[in-house]
């Protein structure tokens, strides 16, 4: 689908009011408004916590900030019926873990271009999860299956009720820890990062994303079955043109790059403006133009995001960031006719 360099955000904000929160996307002028984690409110409204929620025998505590599983003694008999009856009232949210979600639902939300969701990918939630011997869950072969279903169901209730508000519906799968593949610390194959990430995609109808905030294995990323690869690009667009052969065919089967452009972090947001972002935008697609990828596509194939979520920003800087974001967007639609 050609975005033709529309905004979007990617998941946090730092308000602790919902509806002061769904106020400011809607009247930013974005056009892919997403509904906001609001891990100020508490721990239970972090990604991971919110993603996990429903795991068996999940233990969150809010003070600690920890998500622990036992082993040895969970029944996974009521999940895995829910995953085999493809029930997803089991996987509905609840209310007190997702209040951005649900002041989002309450709005008229049928005239933007699409709605974006987002939940906490396989790897990233395996990862953060701990057993009671402090070992990450992703590493147990039974619980890691849990842990992808889990993902999987979780977005495809999220798609439904999105989808009710719009047709159009984009599911971010939010892996920061991509980063970390190839290190002591995330002892993955790229292998089965790619498998672990496509099964919990399977059958989400929606626009599928994979968002890593960091540098990482951007060939690896464009293999699964993502729509959307989604990265920071003020401080890392150079490093996609190192693989201009993968990029090429990731948008030639359909793929688009959603570029996390505007800075999330006050001095960044002082010191730009859209001008200035549209110049390193346009250095970064005629880096990738001068390895023989069309720049119409690019543009076309181009969504646009802050570099990662706001959450840890004051509030006052949020419209700051929003409206840079949606003049920057005006600014290259009208500049390549968009």
């Amino acid at each position: 689908m050609d975005w033709n360099c529309s905004a979007t955000l990617i998941g946090s904000l730092p308000h602790k009011d919902a509806v002061e929160a769904i106020d400011t996307i809607l009247s930013s002028g974005i056009d892919v408004p997403a509904w906001p984690q609001l891990p100020s409110r508490g721990y239970v409204e972090s990604m991971y916590a919110q993603t996990g929620v429903r795991l068996p025998g999940i233990v969150i505590d809010p003070e600690a900030k920890t998500i622990t599983v036992d082993l040895n003694c969970y029944d996974p008999m009521e999940f895995y019926t829910a995953v085999i009856s493809e029930d997803l009232e089991y996987f509905c949210h609840p209310p007190e873990y997702f209040s951005g979600l649900y002041a989002f639902l309450e709005r008229p939300l049928g005239d933007f271009a699409a709605l974006k969701g987002q939940v906490t990918g396989p790897i990233s939630e395996g990862l953060q999860i701990i057993d009671t011997h402090g070992r990450a869950v992703i590493y147990d072969e039974a619980y890691g299956e849990i842990i992808r279903k889990n993902v999987n169901m979780m977005a495809k209730w999220q798609v439904r009720e999105l989808r009710k508000k719009n047709s159009q519906v984009m599911i971010f799968f939010d892996e920061p820890t991509l980063t970390m593949l190839g290190t002591p610390f995330a002892g993955i194959s790229s292998k089965d990062a790619v498998d672990w990430i496509n099964e919990s995609m399977e059958g989400v109808e929606a626009h599928k994303a994979i968002h890593c905030c960091g540098n990482t294995d951007w060939p690896m990323v464009m293999s699964t079955n993502t729509d959307i690869l989604s990265f920071d690009a003020y401080s890392y667009g150079h490093t996609v043109a190192l693989y201009p052969e993968e990029m090429a065919a990731f948008l030639e089967r359909g793929g688009t790059l959603a570029w996390g452009i505007v800075p999330n972090t006050e001095e960044g947001v002082s010191i730009e403006t859209a001008d200035t972002l549209m110049r390193l935008m346009e250095i970064h697609i005629s880096s990738l133009a001068e390895k023989g990828l069309d720049t119409d596509l690019l543009l076309r194939r181009c969504l646009l995001t802050p570099q990662c979520g706001l959450g840890g920003l004051e509030e006052k800087i949020v419209p700051k960031v929003l409206k840079l974001l949606h003049e920057l967007s005006d600014a290259l639609r009208k500049r390549y006719s968009l």
